[in-house]
Formats: structure tokens, sequence, C-alpha cells
């Protein structure tokens, strides 16, 4: 139990446990991207896929759960690291260089984390707690993505993911210890080809839905 303890109360136990729960999200968001994939593939195909996954009732129940307490701590302990940041550095620089191979990616990742849960929230208002006792999952997307204006906000949203991932990825592994020179620059370079196939892959499924109208 000490070690626990010492691990929250350390600013690298807490940097460790938003890496672990991070990675956990990427691949829960890969896998989810392959199953929404499946609306290529057509409607009926696309009603086969979520009633498999309905089909593991209390299982997916648990899996949620616990995607629910990844989310808590990740957002909880990414808003510590971020105060304890500020607090640390109280006056900003004048002038900002994107130094010590600082990207896009890990400057802006406060701030794009607070803007996917904003997008979590909407999306799951959307889709996961829709009233769907005189409809299906394939007329609920259908007709939230025949409004433009969320198509335009689900694009935005999935490109915020992207850009998190991008530097999430490897430097999650660089956190928990993974960063070998050797093979650092292919976890550096697969995590940004990663954050490229969510966002476009995200990406892809309303434009397509839209077009198909």
């Amino acid at each position: 139990m000490d070690w626990l303890i010492r691990t929250f109360n350390s600013s690298i136990g807490k940097k460790q446990i938003m890496a672990v729960t991070g990675l956990g999200f990427c691949l829960f968001v890969f896998v989810h991207l392959m199953g929404n994939l499946s609306i290529y593939t057509g409607k009926e195909s696309f009603l086969s896929y979520v009633e498999r996954l309905h089909s593991f009732g209390s299982l997916v129940t648990l899996a949620e759960l616990g995607l629910v307490v990844l989310a808590l701590f990740h957002i909880g302990i990414g808003c510590l690291l971020f105060i304890q940041n500020l607090r640390a550095r109280p006056v900003r620089y004048a002038v900002k260089k994107r130094a010590g191979g600082r990207t896009l990616g890990s400057i802006t990742a406060p701030y794009t984390g607070f803007l996917i849960l904003v997008f979590i929230v909407v999306h799951l208002l959307k889709f996961r707690f829709a009233d769907k006792t005189t409809t299906n999952d394939y007329i609920i997307l259908s007709n939230t993505f025949a409004q433009i204006g969320y198509v335009f906000f689900y694009v935005v949203g999935v490109a915020l993911v992207a850009v998190h991932v991008s530097h999430g990825f490897w430097s999650g592994f660089q956190t928990i210890g993974l960063n070998h020179p050797r093979y650092m620059p292919f976890i550096q370079r697969f995590g940004i080809l990663f954050s490229v196939v969510l966002g476009v892959g995200f990406a892809s499924i309303p434009v397509y839905i839209l077009s198909t109208l």
C-alpha cells in the first residue's frame, strides 16, 4: 500500500499513471474504430457488429466501468499535474520556444484534453445514451450525421484526439521506461502514424454517411 501512496505523491508516479491510462485509452479507441469501420460494408454489417457487442452483456458493462475509472485517473491526475506546472512557473515566458523536442501535441495537451472531454460527453449523449426503444444504432448514426453542424463538430473532435495522441502515445512509452535510443524513434514515428489513422478513420465515417444521404 505504501508504494501506491508514494506513486500518487510523486510527480513521476503521477506521470506513469497518466501514461498507463493514456495507452489504455489508445488501445480502446483503436478497437472502437475497427468496429465502427464496419459501416463501410453496409447497414446490416454494422448492426451485426453492434448486436455482437451487446451480446457480451455484463462484460461490456464491466469494460465501460473500467474505462470510467481510467478516465477519472487520467483526467484527475492530468489536472493536478497541470496545476503543479503552473505553480512551479507562475510567470510565463515572454517568448515561447519549441525547445527540447516539444511538439504541437505536447504544447497543447492540457487544452486538447479538456476539449476532448467535452467532445466525449456530447458523443456519449448522442450515441451511447440515446433512446433506442423505437430505433436502432444505424438510424441514430445516420440521423446524427445528416446534420452538417454535427459532422463538423465530430471531425474537429477527432482531429483534437489525433493531435493529443500524437504526443501521448510515444511519451507514454517513454514515461514507463521504454525509451531506448535504438527503438524510440520508431515508436515516435509509429505514434504519429497511429494518430493519423485514428483521426482520418473516425473523421471519414460522418463524411461518408453524409455523402450517401
